[in-house]
């Protein structure tokens, strides 16, 4: 009997010793478990919505990495975006740096010459919604025409680009800010984008270049052979960076008709190889009152003998203008085509005799291809391209009652494009025959030139 209550005295305290030991692991095993959630929860993505009515909430999950627009970050709900990237371009240019115009450019004394013609940041990305995307570009531009360190403000570092596009549907968006207008694919087209070295003579005479205002534009019929794109917009019409000095503006207008139900992105060369065809045609129209006779990356400015702008005396509504735009473009399996023409009317509102006169047109067609294609000896990322642009333009160095007189410029350019990383890293060089025939001094000029350019991005 004894023997018995002492086996009951002895599992009864083991039991009663088990029980705390019991509960002291369930404690560890809890504290174990939340630190096991707490660390977890520092590695799973947070999908929360970052932003709401009282501002942005902050958040730690942004993912790092590289691609061919750059360096990118983004938050891991993928609302907000950013892409950085850098881009030099190196170039040589022998006998002429720039395209020749005038009788003087002719004969004068050729150059050889090195620049860094362009130094580029870009960002751009999205923010709040993947349709709502922003975009600016600085321009570094090092190289300089005057000596002494005397450097225009056309030579210190620039924005050149800034907009916002709000594209919910692909029917229709908005677009504001300052960019390269949608009226021509040659000067849209990148330079970093190009077949050429530099785009053709055509570019100075009729672009409508970078301007501030607001545009709208969508694509229908997605898929289709109908498929259209379309530009409407409205701009200050004075260029780059510059506030309208009156009420006028200027109206473009575009039309893209993708025939083969395919879209063409803003660029040349087939560099991707197009597996189906891929083609569009399109139509552009554009007005503007004011002082400018042209525009480029540097504002307003004024074509050869026209009054410049900011002139003493100057109207506002000095000039008139009005021009049109036939574009073609195609690619597939390595070939390119690529055409414009222009036509351009200037009306001088203070120079009656000159009123309806001063006409010009022009255009150009290109065409690449990679050879490879066909001999497989070649490098594959080799392209063999070449052009043909001519210029009509009046000479208001002759004012004859009534008569109109035209000089007439054209461009033979040659070019080898071999592509290390698409358009991000290439190198380019061509060969041109240039020449004038002048209604001045009625006699032709022509000169060649030879150009050599390694454009890179990082």
């Amino acid at each position: 009997m004894r023997t018995t209550w002492l086996c009951l005295s002895i599992l009864l305290g083991s039991l009663v010793a088990v029980v705390p030991v019991q509960a002291d692991m369930s404690q560890g095993e809890l504290r174990l478990k939340a630190m096991e959630e707490k660390l977890n929860a520092l590695h799973e993505p947070d999908l929360k919505v970052n932003y709401g009515p009282h501002g942005v909430k902050s958040t730690k999950d942004v993912k790092a990495s590289y691609g061919k627009k750059g360096f990118r970050l983004e938050t891991g709900n993928e609302l907000f975006q950013t892409n950085l990237q850098w881009r030099a371009q190196m170039r040589y240019s022998g006998v002429h740096s720039s395209d020749p115009r005038s009788p003087g450019d002719f004969t004068r004394l050729g150059t050889s010459n090195f620049e860094l013609r362009r130094v580029r940041m870009k960002i751009g990305g999205h923010g709040y919604k993947p349709w709502l995307k922003y975009y600016f570009e600085v321009d570094l531009q090092p190289s300089t025409n005057t000596l002494g360190g005397n450097q225009s403000r056309n030579t210190r570092s620039r924005v050149i680009d800034w907009r916002i596009d709000v594209q919910p549907w692909d029917f229709l968006g908005i677009r504001v800010g300052q960019w390269k207008v949608n009226y021509n694919r040659e000067r849209v087209d990148s330079s970093g984008r190009q077949q050429f070295v530099e785009r053709s003579i055509v570019n100075r005479q009729f672009t409508i270049d970078r301007q501030v205002g607001v545009m709208a534009q969508g694509r229908l019929f997605k898929g289709t052979h109908a498929e259209l794109r379309y530009y409407a917009g409205v701009f200050n019409g004075e260029g780059k960076g510059v506030n309208n000095p009156d009420d006028n503006h200027m109206y473009m207008a575009r039309i893209q008709w993708n025939f083969l139900g395919r879209d063409l992105k803003w660029r040349q060369s087939d560099v991707k190889f197009h597996k189906k065809p891929a083609g569009s045609l399109a139509f552009a129209t554009a007005h503007n009152t004011g002082v400018c006779t042209r525009w480029s990356s540097s504002g307003c400015g004024n074509l050869s003998r026209y009054v410049a702008p900011g002139t003493a005396g100057q109207q506002t509504e000095a000039y008139e203008i009005e021009q049109y735009l036939e574009e073609f473009a195609f690619k597939w399996q390595g070939l390119s085509l690529q055409q414009e023409y222009h036509w351009k009317n200037i009306r001088d509102t203070a120079n009656i005799i000159m009123v309806n006169k001063d006409y010009m047109d022009g255009g150009y067609g290109q065409i690449g291809y990679f050879p490879h294609g066909l001999i497989s000896a070649v490098p594959e990322g080799l392209e063999v391209a070449f052009r043909y642009a001519v210029v009509n333009e009046p000479d208001r160095s002759i004012v004859p009652q009534g008569v109109f007189n035209e000089n007439m410029r054209e461009e033979f350019t040659g070019a080898l494009n071999y592509f290390i990383a698409g358009h991000n890293n290439k190198v380019t060089l061509d060969v041109s025959y240039l020449n004038l025939q002048d209604a001045s001094t009625n006699r032709f000029y022509d000169d060649g030139r030879v150009r050599l350019q390694w454009d890179i991005s990082f």
